[in-house]
């Protein structure tokens, strides 16, 4: 990403009229799927329907103070949706082009940056107080560029972060299956490693580390891969 354009992009983010969701009053026991649609993600069942499978896995955190992480926010709607689902979280919404986004909330933070960028991301990290020595997120949700090299860089470097019996979810998971440009590089795709992982299988692989692929065998009886609506509507959840 190419500096400057992502300072423009942060520039045009800050100047851009936004819907304040703090403002908008709404029925307090809105499902997440009239949300999902209130707000306009693709998650709904109008969409990929990923609704059902996050309502099975997350509905525990309804009423607790939670820290979600979503990689790949694009205009918003998907965190303002979350925030307003699970009423004491706090949304850290990571994006190479915030000037997208059309939400606000006091309960998002907005960064701009490259996930594979390990300075921006380091500056991230420090920015909000986050240390590498301990969890911090309960939910990490990646809806971000679907490339396969970003999808291993994102899950190696941030499932560490994820607490316990938290979850770390890969949306549309199965994309560099489908389309050849997100298969950009030469490794086993996600439900390739799932089935290794399930089935015992030892592999190799340039990007994800010993430990994370250790982490993610420690707890193979916690992930569960589910197809929504459409061809390529796949979702993994992995619990910690």
């Amino acid at each position: 990403m190419n500096f400057l354009s992502l300072h423009k992009r942060k520039l045009i983010y800050k100047l851009k009229k936004k819907i304040n969701i703090d403002l908008e009053i709404l029925n307090p026991n809105k499902s997440l799927e009239e949300l999902f649609v209130h707000y306009g993600t693709d998650k709904s069942n109008k969409g990929h329907g990923y609704t059902k499978f996050y309502e099975k896995h997350l509905d525990k955190y309804i009423d607790k103070p939670i820290n979600i992480l979503e990689i790949g926010s694009f205009s918003g709607a998907s965190a303002a949706s979350f925030t307003k689902y699970f009423k004491y979280s706090k949304t850290y919404c990571l994006d190479v082009n915030i000037s997208n986004f059309k939400y606000a909330s006091k309960y998002m933070l907005v960064h701009g940056l490259d996930i594979s960028n390990k300075k921006s991301i380091d500056h991230f990290l420090n920015k909000n107080k986050i240390s590498k020595e301990c969890t911090f997120f309960d939910i990490i949700i990646d809806d971000g560029s679907h490339k396969l090299s970003d999808i291993l860089v994102g899950l190696n470097f941030f499932l560490k972060f994820v607490k316990p019996n938290g979850y770390y979810i890969i949306e549309d998971c199965k994309f560099p299956n489908y389309y050849d440009h997100l298969n950009d590089i030469d490794h086993l795709k996600i439900d390739e490693i799932i089935n290794k992982i399930k089935n015992n299988i030892n592999f190799n692989s340039k990007i994800l580390s010993k430990n994370t692929i250790e982490h993610l065998k420690k707890n193979s009886n916690d992930i569960n891969m589910y197809k929504g609506n459409l061809k390529e509507s796949d979702i993994v959840f992995f619990k910690n």
